[in-house]
């Protein structure tokens, strides 16, 4: 019933799943559950049946976790949530607080003064918190904190009066701690694996010297002329019954004295009968765990408990209790002291004694502690016992790492007059390993520096970075031995050399040209190498600036104004632009070197070299040197200027250099295709190249194209769209006001803003191929072409088009002498919508033939082959939108260039 009564309540506590997070007092009560019925619960939750773990068995709630659960990764973050949101604020943590300004603001110096105490506020984030947990803000009295959730800090904080004004906000940073504050007292993690994890199992074998008790059960098993099997418990009197001979005494005998005991007795006495004995079950005991448990008090643990295993069932050694000096005492004398730093290090257990009945275990207050850090194999807080020294000490914590300084180890102490003291030594001195450390005292082992002293080393665009050993008279070539050591595309010609002198760590900078001295090994461009060099290979398509602009900061910080940065700049034309260290005696041709040399594109003749001077130590004036490239890679050494600080050398592009321009030609021309052209090459002679035009080419409907007009098309093309958008966004306005004219309008608006934005640009550039062809080259007519430009010439055509507002928009044949009047008759004539007083014809060449007035006469012209005739919609009859005749001139405008083209 009980059973069934803690199910109801655990399913009403968690529904829905995943609603909330069970409390601990939920989980043990699910843990108090029989297995099968517990997965049962489980299941019916939504959770797997793994989903809480701990121990069956009441122990430290702290120690029972809740696993992710089946209700998925959102469940699980909103739990995550939850228990961060209620999670309590403690001593040394750190806080982010922010403050807003009221919606409301006050008076200008009220406004004024809550600035100024909010800039004071936040421009000291984040604060940390004392170790009692207390907030210090600047100008207020101590806040404390600790205890209280992030809501509850932020109420706690909006209550002070200076801040009442003011909408605070505390956010808690969860950093972990660094140093000697991330420090933990050595052994007391041994205590987290929960009540169970040192019980002494049931189904191992009994100790030889096990003192048989009241409570033991003794298993005898006779066979031979008798087969029985009694399980005879241990009386309080101390003996065991056995039938047929009577009580034996057995308690305070050792197991294995009782099994020679029994099977004698058996064996003497009952004639042809052997006994085996054993012990089927243990007597269990009480004992006292007090000090500084965390929970002491009064337990039953097995026979076979040991001194740990009752630590392990009080939960474990407060941080202020002992490890090393844990006491046994028996009938009020002390039996054995234990120190568990022998069992964690050593793993001696001699003094882990089996417990007896009545016992207690005392766990004084620790002792003298001493926290070590940095490199040290464990560190951490150690509890000194017999430890005196600072050598014991770290032999106490695993010894020193490899890359620890044994002659620089730092100790931080209080002095007796409460004020904070340091000592250095030298741990690989006698008198530093004796040195007499005291409680509350803080080693810190310092690292090896991680600059090689003796070494060089090589990086960058190379198969084997690493760090060679140096030595008097190594050069370049000594590291880099062969071109080969090198990765593809490398720059064999600047390599960049950081140089750090030992005694100032003042940083200079020296570049070789490798394959210099690889060419000559020992000679003056095989550069000779100094300890702590740092070499790096740079590679022709990568940028630069990772390796020079750190390098550039460095010398920046130790520039004085009597000794300027070296920094000189190459630009324009160069493969790697940007700014270079200035070495000393660096010339033109170095710094060329270091911009990874001239481009194809580069004027090899003259470059311009920018010099700042100061004049007089009153202004900065700017010198132009004109630098003779040509004589410099000639070898003339009174070319190759010397640079000073600051100079900037620009390479000029050549002229005309540019990349290749193409033109296309399709459709009638006897060798169609793309062609690379010459400046200023014209259409005509291209034509010519290009072999003339076919017998059936029909030159006066060519179409000619160009990429910037096309541009200039489509921006006019979404100009118009965006002004005809904007004037039915009037007239859908007026038709909400049932309007019946501007509803029709809307209509054939909305479907002449669709045709627009659908109709692409062509770049159509009207020409007269005929006069062109028959003209000379550069001839009236004749079209200097561009990068991009197309020529298409179609066959001879028979048709005339007749679109727009006519019955039935279409292509007729061509016969001689028709006019347009009667090709738009052959269309079936005008629509209602027709302008008819603003016909036109679009003449092959892409020319318009327009009409003003009138279709008598003149004003009536003849039709060729290949023209089109365009009737456009009358604005008139519609509402008036003046922009709607411009916008349908240009749709079919387009579309009959459109068409031409996509002829071919």
């Amino acid at each position: 019933m009980f059973l069934g009564l803690a199910a109801t309540v655990l399913l009403m506590a968690f529904a829905p799943a995943g609603a909330q997070t069970p409390t601990a007092e939920q989980i043990r009560m699910l843990q108090s559950l029989p297995p099968a019925q517990r997965d049962a619960l489980l299941q019916q939750l939504g959770l797997s049946p793994g989903a809480v773990s701990g121990s069956t068995t009441p122990a430290r709630t702290d120690q029972i976790t809740v696993q992710p659960s089946a209700a998925g990764p959102e469940a699980d973050a909103a739990m995550r949530a939850a228990q961060e949101r209620d999670r309590r604020i403690k001593g040394s943590e750190q806080l982010l607080i922010e403050l807003t300004l009221p919606s409301n603001p006050p008076a200008e110096m009220e406004l004024a003064r809550l600035k100024e105490l909010r800039k004071r506020i936040i421009t000291r984030n984040p604060y940390e918190l004392t170790r009692l947990g207390v907030l210090q803000l600047p100008g207020f009295e101590p806040i404390p904190l600790a205890g209280l959730t992030q809501k509850e800090a932020q109420e706690r904080l909006a209550l002070d009066p200076l801040l009442r004004d003011f909408t605070v906000a505390v956010t808690v940073l969860r950093v972990d701690p660094q140093g000697a504050r991330a420090l933990k007292p050595f052994g007391y993690d041994m205590f987290r694996g929960g009540a169970t994890a040192f019980v002494p199992g049931t189904d191992i074998p009994v100790p030889a010297g096990y003192r048989v008790g009241p409570g033991d059960i003794v298993d005898v098993q006779l066979y031979g002329q008798q087969t029985r099997t009694y399980s005879l418990p241990v009386g309080r009197d101390g003996n065991v019954s056995l039938p047929e001979l009577g009580p034996v005494a057995v308690a305070g005998r050792g197991f294995s004295e009782v099994q020679g005991l029994l099977e004698k007795r058996v064996r003497d006495q009952m004639i042809g009968t052997q006994a085996r004995v054993t012990l089927s079950e243990l007597r269990s005991q009480r004992v006292l765990v007090l000090g500084d448990a965390e929970k002491p008090g009064s337990y039953v643990v097995s026979s076979l408990a040991s001194v740990t295993n009752a630590l392990f069932a009080s939960g474990g050694v407060k941080p202020i209790g002992s490890l090393r000096k844990i006491e046994v005492k028996r009938a009020g004398k002390l039996m054995r002291k234990l120190d568990l730093y022998d069992v964690l290090l050593q793993g001696d257990t001699a003094n882990d004694v089996t417990l007896q009945t009545g016992d207690v275990v005392f766990i004084p207050p620790v002792g003298p502690t001493v926290g070590i850090d940095g490199e040290i194999r464990r560190p951490a807080i150690y509890e000194l016992a017999h430890e005196k020294t600072l050598g014991e000490l770290v032999a106490l914590a695993g010894g020193l790492t490899p890359e620890a300084d044994a002659s620089v180890v730092t100790i931080e102490r209080v002095g007796p007059n409460g004020v904070h003291d340091a000592v250095t030594l030298d741990l690989g001195a006698p008198s530093g390993r004796a040195f007499v450390v005291r409680s509350g005292d803080v080693v810190r082992i310092a690292a090896v520096r991680p600059v090689i002293d003796n070494g060089i080393t090589l990086a960058g665009h190379v198969y084997r970075p690493a760090v060679y050993a140096w030595r008097q008279g190594l050069r370049l070539s000594d590291v880099i031995r062969s071109i080969d050591d090198l990765k593809p595309r490398a720059d064999t010609h600047y390599v960049l050399i950081r140089r750090e002198a030992p005694e100032s760590r003042r940083v200079s900078v020296v570049s070789a040209d490798l394959s210099a001295a690889l060419a000559a090994p020992g000679t003056a461009p095989d550069v000779l190498l100094e300890a702590r060099d740092q070499i790096t290979v740079f590679d022709l398509v990568s940028p630069r600036n990772p390796v020079v602009e750190p390098l550039l900061a460095e010398l920046q910080r130790q520039s004085r104004p009597s000794d300027p940065m070296g920094i000189a700049y190459v630009e324009g034309v160069v493969n790697a632009p940007g700014a270079y260290p200035l070495e000393h005696g660096m010339r033109v041709s170095d710094l060329l070197r270091a911009g990874g040399g001239l481009q194809d594109s580069a004027y090899a003749q003259t470059a311009e070299l920018s010099r700042q001077t100061v004049v007089d130590g009153n202004a900065r004036r700017t010198e132009i040197l004109t630098v003779d490239l040509a004589q410099i890679r000639a070898g003339d050494a009174s070319a190759d200027i010397e640079l000073q600080p600051y100079d900037t050398l620009h390479v000029k592009s050549t002229p005309e250099w540019g990349r290749a321009e193409f033109v296309e030609l399709r459709g009638e021309v006897k060798f169609p295709g793309r062609y690379q052209i010459r400046r200023g090459e014209t259409l005509a002679g291209l034509v010519e190249r290009a072999g003339g035009l076919t017998s059936i080419a029909f030159a006066r409907g060519a179409v000619f194209t160009r990429e910037d007009l096309k541009e200039r098309e489509r921006q006019e093309l979404d100009r118009l769209a965006t002004r005809l958008q904007g004037e039915l966004a009037g007239l859908s306005l007026q038709a909400a006001q049932t309007d019946p004219g501007a509803s029709q309008a809307l209509a054939a608006g909305q479907g002449l803003l669709g045709q627009l934005r659908a109709t692409k640009p062509v770049g159509r550039l009207v020409i007269d191929l005929d006069r062109v062809l028959r003209g000379p080259a550069h001839g009236e007519g004749d079209v200097t072409l561009r990068d991009g430009d197309l020529l298409v010439v179609p066959r001879m055509t028979e048709e005339v088009m007749v679109l727009g507002e006519v019955q039935n928009p279409t292509s007729h044949l061509y016969r001689a002498g028709m006019t347009r009047d009667e090709m738009i008759g052959l269309s079936g004539g005008f629509t209602s919508r027709a302008d008819k007083k603003r016909a036109y014809v679009v003449r092959a060449n892409g020319s318009v033939v327009a009409q003003s007035s009138g279709f008598r006469g003149s004003s009536n012209p003849a039709i060729e082959a290949g023209d089109s005739v365009v009737v456009p919609l009358d604005a008139e009859k519609m509402r008036p939108l003046p922009m709607w005749t411009a916008v349908t001139t240009i749709i079919y405008n387009l579309a009959i260039a459109a068409t031409a083209i996509a002829r071919l």
